[in-house]
């Protein structure tokens, strides 16, 4: 059945277009409900039928959501091996679950393991160092490392400057409310002037004030406060980073917490995702991590590993 014409619109000389007869619904309703909002206000409400339309497909395949990022009609072939080489990867030892050191001291995480997992599925020797985060990209520009392998949202800044792999990645914004309050479908019409516990000063409160001002916003000045809101009833919801989140309900203190709705991925807020990055000099690894990880993805590693690290998903 045709699904009846596209919506399209425009904002900050950008121009989006909404294909998906739900997504498309879900806009039109909006557009009902505030005719007169900007039209990045009604972008904002799109954003959370996306992720609500994201959360509808996950819960109905899976409870643990593993991202895809590979187009599968795209093929990569193996590059040639070049001279023998030891690959230096660097990362941070303190971002759980993507790097940090184990409770008996080595090096793991899901940035981690994946570098691994690339290096034997290309047969390069490799070792992976800790540094400081805040010495990672001086680092890879002085020589002092191959690879970066940290969560490092990449930028247009970063792109000048580096090289990076396919994405791996990508940093998500979510709501958690308590567990008898959690819904997987969230209609914008439910968080109009609903009580929403935001850090002070982060991406999360500006997508907020930017974009859902019709929520009443109790901002703090940091998660833990946040989270206590929540259970005081001051708020009725958190907005946070989506792997803070997923690591707080995976423990025992989150048990009486849960994700409502889907992921925010709005790129301006939460970053363009994650990758390695190397020299631009070096593309030939660049190469090599972005057959492995298509790789990795084809033949169920990354999945592994990414549910060995994430058993509550930030997706």
């Amino acid at each position: 059945m045709d699904p009846g014409p596209k919506l399209r619109f425009a904002q900050d000389d950008v121009a989006y277009e909404c294909e998906h007869p739900l997504l498309r619904k879900r806009l039109a309703r909006a557009a009902k409900l505030a005719p007169d909002a900007p039209m990045m206000r009604l972008f904002a409400i799109l954003a959370l039928a996306v992720s609500n339309l994201v959360a509808s497909q996950a819960a109905a395949q899976s409870r643990v959501v593993v991202p895809n990022f590979w187009d599968q009609r795209i093929r990569l072939d193996r590059p040639e091996p070049g001279p023998p080489r030891i690959v230096r990867f660097l990362t941070d030892d303190d971002y759980p679950p993507l790097h940090f050191s184990a409770a008996d001291g080595p090096l793991t995480g899901f940035s981690v393991e994946l570098a691994r997992a690339a290096c034997e599925k290309l047969g390069w020797t490799c070792t992976v160092q800790a540094r400081r985060f805040d010495t990672l990209l001086d680092s890879l520009t002085e020589g002092r490392g191959d690879v970066l392998a940290a969560a490092l949202n990449l930028t247009p800044q970063l792109r000048s400057r580096f090289a990076a792999s396919h994405l791996y990645f990508r940093s998500t914004a979510r709501l958690v409310t308590t567990r008898g309050n959690a819904q997987i479908d969230l209609d914008p019409r439910t968080l109009q002037g609903k009580r929403i516990a935001v850090v002070g000063g982060t991406a999360h409160q500006a997508f907020l004030e930017r974009l859902l001002p019709f929520v009443q916003r109790r901002e703090t000045g940091t998660l833990a406060g946040a989270i206590a809101a929540l259970r005081s009833g001051e708020a009725e919801f958190v907005f946070a980073d989506g792997v803070a989140l997923s690591l707080l309900l995976a423990s025992t203190g989150g048990s009486e917490l849960a994700f409502t709705g889907g992921p925010f991925l709005e790129s301006r807020y939460f970053g363009e995702g994650v990758g390695f990055l190397t020299r631009k000099d070096d593309l030939a690894l660049k190469r090599g991590l972005d057959y492995a990880l298509q790789s990795l993805w084809d033949d169920g590693t990354y999945a592994r590993l990414y549910l060995r690290f994430f058993p509550v998903s930030p997706f």
